[in-house]
């Protein structure tokens, strides 16, 4: 592409940018509560409770991380 971008083409990319960290975000606070639900919910000792927040902060760590980037890799595919 080549020139500035118009206001359309600014507004679709700030509305993409949003809608992939707001989706990234709800993803990751599913999944933490998914994992983490035995240490959140349970009634654990205190190291299995600190491992198991430990692998829930991980994994909703690494959903956010996946869906932000595949949102944002798609949404530049579509635009070429």
């Amino acid at each position: 592409m080549t020139g500035p971008r118009s206001q359309d083409e600014r507004d679709t990319l700030t509305v993409e940018m949003v809608f992939a960290l707001v989706t990234a975000g709800l993803l990751a606070a599913v999944l933490y509560v998914a994992v983490g639900s035995p240490a959140l919910f349970g009634d654990l000792g205190r190291a299995q409770e600190s491992a198991w927040k430990a692998a829930a902060f991980a994994v909703a760590t690494v959903g956010f991380a996946v869906r932000l980037v595949r949102a944002l890799w798609l949404f530049s595919r579509q635009r070429r």
